[in-house]
């Protein structure tokens, strides 16, 4: 619940910028607003990695439930502060630097909720199926993209471009605000993780020894940070790019009805669903890394004729969606386990945390950014297709340099 609430969060501010931007920018120029709007949306990862380290060294020194419930109580409030923020006409700029402030707050929440949920979910599953049960983070991130979207979808359909231009835009964050307060109660009744436990009790293998600074461990597992960047690089751009953004870039670049773009969006996040416990499932029989070389592959080659199919019709746009997210569901569905089993229980969140947060904020948080400025300013879109499948390489070959993890036990 908690995971699906942040995902949302994000989820709306992608889906609902081309309402709000002229209202949290100058609207004497559109092209603009929206560009701004989209740079605070890389702004906010510039703060995950910060996230990433302080709510990591929370969950392994404090515990990993409670960076969570800090985390999702966090992001709620980036969300109200959205909601409430006061129009460009009213207040000048001081409204563009609530928008800011706002996504900080959610980067800093975001970048500690996805290591800290990953290494609880990886710790709780019962090693042979640790696989497919990895595949909830990405399950239930999705049902929060779903539900943003459909609430755009909704608010298109049930309201003038006006009404959403004044108000409509502003439900969404304040439906954000209180699913995020909902999740922090459910959290905060959960049980703490064995793993963890067994270190803090001095009752595993790491509690009996004398564990080293938390830095100088990090330093110590370098290689796998790089690695935890090398996997991540080609699945965060290629998965904002055609999981978030990919109805927003549909009705602004497009000009593809928007309502119509948001439906096409659910549908494909529905294949997106029904596609994670598949993989997870295989990862569990076959390995880890063949399922995402496979999904990597996949999504390489199939990048440029999806690109091409999708012109100027919502169809397009479905069948597009649904075919890359296919193949981008390998790759999501097991990188919580493949991330958990690089690191000892001592450093899990923390070293799982930092270079995630770090890989996704350099290359995840400018891909929207990047795609509207290369198809809007530079009129060169083949350019930022280009630089995405060259990432995915880059993935597959850090795959390829990676143990086989299936089935380790995590307690050490």
């Amino acid at each position: 619940m908690g995971n699906a609430a942040e995902w949302y969060d994000w989820a709306i501010y992608a889906t609902f910028a081309p309402f709000f931007s002229k209202q949290l920018f100058n609207p004497a120029d559109a092209t603009s607003a929206i560009l701004s709007t989209l740079a605070i949306f890389a702004v906010g990862f510039v703060a995950r990695p910060f996230g990433g380290f302080v709510f990591g060294w929370i969950g392994d020194k404090v515990g990993r439930k409670t960076s969570m419930t800090l985390a999702v109580g966090l992001a709620s409030l980036g969300s109200l502060l959205i909601g409430l923020a006061p129009t460009f006409g009213a207040v000048g700029a001081l409204a563009s630097l609530v928008l800011l402030v706002a996504r900080l707050i959610q980067g800093l929440a975001h970048g500690g909720e996805l290591p800290s949920s990953q290494t609880y979910l990886s710790e709780m599953a019962p090693r042979e199926r640790r696989g497919f049960w990895s595949t909830l983070i990405y399950f239930s991130g999705t049902l929060g993209i779903v539900a943003g979207t459909l609430m755009g979808a909704v608010l298109t359909s049930a309201l003038s471009k006006t009404q959403m231009a004044d108000f409509g835009w502003r439900i969404p964050f304040f439906v954000g605000a209180a699913l995020g307060l909902y999740g922090l109660v459910m959290r905060a009744r959960m049980p703490e993780t064995e793993a963890f436990e067994g270190i803090a009790e001095g009752t595993g293998r790491e509690g009996r020894a004398a564990k080293p600074s938390l830095w100088k461990s990090v330093v110590e597992h370098r290689k796998q940070a790089f690695q935890v960047i090398g996997m991540t690089v080609g699945l965060t751009v290629i998965y904002y790019l055609w999981a978030v953004v990919a109805p927003t870039y549909a009705s602004t670049s497009l000009k593809i009805d928007a309502g119509q773009a948001l439906w096409a969006g659910i549908v494909a996040n529905l294949v997106f669903l029904a596609a994670l416990p598949f993989w997870g499932r295989l990862s569990d029989r076959i390995g880890r890394k063949p399922v995402m070389i496979a999904g990597a592959a996949g999504s390489a080659l199939l990048h440029f004729p999806m690109t091409w199919l999708l012109h100027d019709s919502a169809w397009q746009l479905a069948v597009s969606m649904s075919v890359m997210l296919f193949f981008i569901a390998a790759g999501a569905a097991i990188a919580p386990a493949a991330y958990a089993e690089l690191f000892p229980a001592h450093i899990r969140t923390v070293g799982v945390g930092v270079p995630y947060s770090i890989c996704v904020a350099l290359f995840g948080g400018t891909a929207p950014y990047l795609q509207t400025l290369f198809t809007d300013v530079v009129k060169q879109p083949w350019m930022f297709n280009a630089y995405a499948v060259a990432l995915m390489v880059v993935s597959i070959l850090v795959v390829m340099t990676l143990p086989e993890t299936k089935g380790k036990d995590l307690s050490d």
